[in-house]
């Protein structure tokens, strides 16, 4: 998970997340046609990708696949903004730009977490 996601990827991931059960190409294209047109072997190729970045496991029902997602999207983030820390250079300074640039919600949702898991504990 070094990069984020396209666009059509994050969609498709996003309908994953939401459906919390597994689906198929075929579920995930009727979703996706609510809003435009597009075409099965597109979603189809997508959810591959997906399924080979390591975001979707695949498992065989009849001549097709269902997909769900390995991690949620919470965890996915929180590995995206990981990578991004550490890719960083300066991990301090780059934190106080973070810390520096939280809404009012976000601040108070930082100090939510920092209730649950307090710095300095590590977990692994």
């Amino acid at each position: 998970m070094k990069r984020p996601l396209g666009d059509l990827e994050s969609t498709i991931m996003d309908r994953m997340w939401s459906y919390r059960r597994p689906a198929s190409v075929r579920d995930v294209l009727e979703d996706l046609r609510t809003e435009r047109e597009i075409a099965y072997t597109t979603v189809m190729t997508v959810m591959d990708k997906l399924h080979t970045k390591g975001l979707l496991k695949r498992e065989p029902v009849g001549r097709a696949y269902v997909y769900e997602p390995i991690a949620t999207k919470e965890a996915y983030t929180a590995e995206l903004m990981r990578h991004a820390l550490a890719g960083s250079g300066n991990q301090a300074a780059t934190l106080v730009h973070f810390l520096e640039r939280l809404t009012p919600e976000e601040a108070t949702a930082l100090e939510a977490a920092l209730q649950v898991v307090p710095p300095g504990s590590r977990r692994g």
